[in-house]
């Protein structure tokens, strides 16, 4: 199943990349000729409202989410990773002035300050803009949890036995934390990339069908999934279920990855 689920996450990974290749349409290209269409061997999966292709929207879309919502969780682990070395501090008040930062971060309602930033923003805004914004406002909000774990990795580190035989044997403290700490961590790191990347994922959907993520001609599966909002639509062309049944299958994919190797066989 892990094998399985990396060949499907890799293959929507390549149809995301080279999504204007494979894409019969711009995704902002319009046939207003023939808007809503149903599926036909010129527009493999219909058209929307005004005529644009679902197909090539959904590979762009795909594109937007799966490969940002990574990027993203760079972002919040680098973030992280920085705020750690503070909040483990030994100095009087400065770990706990981290710590409580972290608190107040951890809870804030994010979604309230989308919802103020979209407002904010002119109707006329640039796509890539919102992108940016998007994807951008939730790394940098999401290093709260992932900073109280390197938080708590390093004093761990701090406290084990081999820190202190490096110190006895004279080894410099930027070669230890170069050769000892970061191997620790980037585990750390690594686990915690896998859990924010399907979180982050699910956040831009979310966010997406509310109308406070990418802003449109730009797709993402966010906005894709509004047209759910219209059942009639849905029943007469269920090709715009894609989306949703795609973003379904990313998210049982990356959650086989995270389980051990033998919860999947």
């Amino acid at each position: 199943m892990r094998f399985l689920a990396i060949a499907i996450l890799a293959a929507v990974m390549l149809a995301s990349l080279f999504a204007p290749r494979l894409a019969p349409y711009a995704y902002d290209a319009q046939f207003r000729e023939t808007p809503n269409a149903p599926a036909s061997r010129i527009f493999p999966m219909g058209t929307d409202d005004i005529g644009r292709d679902r197909f090539s929207r959904l590979l762009y879309g795909t594109r937007v989410s799966i490969l940002l919502a990574p990027a993203a969780a760079c972002v919040s682990i680098v973030l992280a990773l920085l705020i750690s070395v503070p909040a483990a501090s030994r100095v009087p008040g400065v770990g706990l002035a981290v710590s409580g930062l972290t608190t107040i971060c951890l809870s804030l309602p994010w979604l309230f300050l989308f919802i103020i930033l979209r407002a904010k923003l002119p109707l006329n805004t640039d796509p890539s803009t919102s992108v940016l914004l998007t994807f951008g406002l939730m790394g940098v909000a999401g290093w709260a949890w992932p900073a109280r774990v390197f938080a708590a990795a390093i004093r761990e580190i701090r406290q084990s036995g081999w820190l202190l035989q490096a110190q006895a044997a004279g080894i410099p403290p930027w070669r230890i934390a170069l050769l000892y700490g970061l191997p620790h961590l980037r585990s750390i790191a690594a686990a915690q990339f896998r859990v924010l990347v399907p979180a982050y994922i699910l956040s831009e959907a979310s966010l997406g069908l509310l109308g406070l993520g990418v802003s449109d001609p730009m797709p993402s599966w966010g906005n894709l999934l509004q047209d759910l909002q219209h059942p009639d639509i849905v029943r007469a062309n269920p090709w715009i279920l894609a989306p949703l049944a795609l973003l379904v299958i990313v998210m049982i994919c990356l959650e086989l990855l995270q389980s051990p190797p033998e919860a999947s066989l």
